[in-house]
């Protein structure tokens, strides 16, 4: 499972898909911050379709374009008023300078179509017109705004413009990939770009084409332009698969207006530049799938080669902020991540989004495809500090419409001139076009005697004229004299009463002044009463303080004089317990070796009176000789023999000793070294779990624990020793064992002699017979003491 901030169903709308993910980018563009989009995924999963839309339902450029010209369209700065230029940086141009440029580029050759009258491609119109009239609520009204255009692709880890315009020159040709010279149709291949860094450290690509437009179908009319022009093909899994990465860059320049709110202020460091930057990515493939080959198989693993890239700078970035570490982002490995460093630093925000092909043939690149994803999400940079404000009164622009619109409103009811003829025409020139004009001065005859007559006439005219408008200018300053006494007299009756209402809104400010004096009195007596409660709070305090204190040091050293009075009773309740198990242990094991040993030598006894008894009662014949015991041992020793006993005479059973530990779990410890010792006598334990190894989880099941340890003796035996001990639980959850008995298991044969009825001068059969005796009373079994199993002997064959 992985989970995401957003996650779209089949049927989700391309609106619903901008409103969450593209609208806040575009609101930041306007604002004057950076913003980078891109789609991510495996091949054929719509990430093109998810940028660009479809006939009737435009994607997430076309609805950016849109929302972006619905909110700055009335603030738009003329043509040319904005300039780029090649370091990644805009300058602002005066409307004379604006205005040369735009009369240079109508004089070109083939002239650009006013955006009013442009004819939209019938292939994307349907893309370009959103039917939402999406818009920015709180856009600056006294700005002025500018948009230019830029598209390029990443082929092969190359960076090519895609709306750059490649000359012809019929002088010099230039050569196809056939090694031939190119027609006028031929295209001539584009030279790739360069990425360099500016002032700002921002990375940018130089001598890349950018286009102002004024309109969203302009501007869809370029991306489409450059999109004829991006590098498809066709492959097992896609049929139109992108073989580039294509970046869609739209930059908003903008700047205040001056301070009367007609013109663009003249301050470059006023102007702001921000950029939001749509990429769609090409779709990482496996070859062993689309059985690449070639060209495809060369751009299939650029492409992996990058999205690679992009995927470790984003994990050395998560690493270096959950760890504190300093590693360095490879952003140079690839131009992808080169290109967009800044955004990675936090100069802007970066939304990503995944596109999923359902098919079950994608599925393994899906899951990897998500895992980035969702690691993604925990990358965090930081973010550019805004703008400072310009300093000039806000609302400028459309106070200064208003003015104009109220000054064409007042001319036009005085009669006077309309929109902005007043502007043209001066005061003089509309009172001398009043007077008559004066007729021509020429005297070209002596007899003349029109011309003068006519001239004292038109100066006639004038001065009378002039008169009437000297006795109308006497009457209208009286008038105005008249009006303006009036206006004194107003005034100064105005005055006076503003005068008594000063005078009485003065007497007010006395009082309230007085009152104030008493209220400042009757606060600093309090205030000084404040302060001597705070003093006396504090010294309470200190004393609450130094009493607490106190009090928390009593209650400490009372509490660790009782820890350690329950330490000290534990302990020796401890050593209570382990003393009294120790010697009840070893009494225990003392009585037992006490019985034991009075049991063995009773059975001792009884086994001697046994075989007296039944040497004594057989009848005196000839003895066969006893046959010698053979023994597994690598030398063998030879030994005499004595005659067996009767075979009438009952065999003597061994009885096996009950274990005291029958009802517990023993671990029976057996190395895989010990060699088997074939006796009759075995130790047996019941309820015994065998290893060879001690383990902790053998050792948790049970409560006994004994090692078999096997060693040679000084006399060439094997001697079998049994380590036993009790198992118990440690503080820190493991075992521990402690050993309590040792047990040893013996074997010795009976030293070689020679038989007394083997000499050469036997001896009376009376003393064949006693020999024979003594040697068989010789041969006891022994148990050692302290033996709690039952096969625990030593075999002795001792002369006497």
């Amino acid at each position: 499972q992985y989970s995401f901030k957003e996650v779209f169903g089949t049927l989700g709308a391309q609106k619903q898909l901008f409103d969450v993910v593209a609208k806040p980018l575009v609101e930041d563009l306007i604002h004057g911050k950076n913003g980078l989009l891109f789609t991510y995924g495996v091949t054929g999963s719509g990430k093109t379709h998810t940028m660009t839309g479809s006939p009737g339902d435009g994607g997430l450029l076309p609805r950016c374009l849109d929302m972006i010209f619905n909110s700055i369209g009335p603030f738009q700065a003329k043509r040319f008023v904005f300039k780029l230029d090649d370091k990644n940086g805009v300058d602002v141009q005066c409307e004379v300078d604006a205005l040369l440029e735009r009369q240079k580029r109508d004089a070109m050759p083939v002239p650009k179509t006013p955006a009013g009258k442009r004819q939209i491609d019938p292939e994307f119109s349907d893309m370009v017109h959103v039917q939402d009239h999406c818009k920015v609520e709180e856009v600056d009204e006294d700005n002025v705004y500018s948009v230019f255009v830029s598209y390029i692709e990443i082929y092969n880890n190359y960076i090519y413009d895609l709306l750059e315009e490649a000359p012809f020159e019929p002088i010099k040709p230039k050569w196809n990939s056939c090694n031939t010279p190119v027609r006028n149709g031929d295209l001539i291949p584009p030279q790739s770009k360069i990425l360099r860094e500016d002032q700002n450290h921002n990375m940018y690509v130089t001598g890349c084409t950018e286009v102002e437009v004024k309109s969203t179908e302009e501007a869809f009319e370029v991306f489409w332009r450059g999109q004829k022009k991006r590098r498809i093909a066709n492959t097992q899994l896609n049929r139109e698969s992108s073989r580039s990465h294509s970046v869609f860059i739209i930059k908003l320049a903008q700047a205040p207006l001056d301070a009367d709110g007609d013109n663009v202020l003249q301050e470059k460091e006023q102007i702001t530049l921000s950029q939001l930057s749509l990429v769609d990515l090409a779709g990482s493939e496996r070859t062993a799938r689309t059985k690449a080959e070639g060209n495809r198989l060369r751009e299939a693993g650029n492409i992996n080669q990058s999205l690679m890239t992009l995927r470790t700078c984003i994990e050395v970035l998560r690493e270096n902020q959950m760890y504190g570490t300093n590693k360095m982002v490879p952003y140079r490995d690839s131009k992808l991540t080169h290109l967009f460093k800044n955004y990675f630093d936090g100069e802007g925000k970066v939304r990503m989004i995944v596109c999923v092909n359902p098919k079950a043939e994608d599925y393994e690149e899906s899951l990897q495809v998500m895992r980035f994803a969702e690691m993604t999400q925990e990358v965090e940079v930081s973010r550019p500090v805004d703008r400072a404000l310009c300093g000039l009164t806000p609302g400028r622009r459309f106070r200064n419409q208003a003015f104009r619109e109220e000054l064409s409103r007042k001319l036009e009811l005085r009669g006077g001139p309309i929109n902005g003829e007043t502007e043209e025409q001066s005061v003089l020139e509309t009172f001398l076009q009043n007077f008559p004009p004066l007729p021509s001065c020429e005297l070209l005859d002596i007899n003349d005697d029109q011309t003068l007559p006519k001239l004292i006439e038109v100066l006639e005219k004038r001065r009378q004229l002039r008169k009437m408008l000297s006795e109308d200018f006497a009457k209208n300053v009286l008038a105005f004299k008249t009006m303006l006494q009036e206006l004194e007299s107003s005034v100064v009756s105005k005055d006076n009463y503003i005068q008594g209402k000063l005078s009485e809104k003065e007497k007010t400010i006395a009082g309230q002044k007085m009152e104030m004096e008493r209220q400042e009195k009757k606060i600093k007596t309090l205030e000084y009463k404040i302060e001597i409660l705070e003093k006396t709070t504090t010294i309470y305090e200190e004393d609450k303080r130094n009493l607490q204190q106190e009090l928390e040091s009593q209650t400490q050293k009372l509490q660790r004089q009782a820890s350690d009075k329950r330490r000290l009773e534990a302990r020796l309740q401890g050593m209570v317990a382990e003393t009294t198990m120790k010697w009840e242990k070893e009494c225990e094991r003392r009585v037992a070796a006490k019985q034991l040993e009075m049991q063995n030598k009773l059975w001792v006894k009884d086994e001697k009176l046994k075989q007296l008894k039944a040497i004594v009662t057989e009848p005196k014949a000839e003895k066969p000789e006893r046959p010698s015991r053979e023994r597994d041992r690598e030398k063998a020793v030879q030994r005499s023999f004595s005659p067996p006993p009767v075979p009438n005479t009952p065999p003597v059973r061994l009885r096996h000793r009950r274990s005291r530990s029958a009802g517990e779990r023993w671990v029976d410890h057996k190395p895989p070294s010990n060699l088997p010792t074939e006796t009759v006598l075995q130790p047996h334990v019941p309820h015994a779990i065998t290893v060879a190894a001690a383990s902790e989880k053998a050792l948790a099941k049970c409560d006994k624990y004994m090692l078999t340890h096997q060693e040679l003796a000084s006399d060439g035996e094997i001697e079998t020793k049994l380590f036993k001990g009790d198992v118990f639980k440690t503080r820190g959850g493991g075992q521990a064992v402690q050993f309590t008995e040792i047990e040893t298991l013996r074997q010795e044969s009976p030293p070689g002699r020679k038989r007394r009825s083997s000499s050469p001068n036997p001896a009376p059969a009376e003393d064949s017979e006693w020999t024979d005796v003594e040697t068989r009373c010789s041969v006891a079994v022994e148990m050692k003491a302290g033996s709690a199993l039952g096969p625990s002997y030593e075999h002795h064959a001792q002369p006497k």
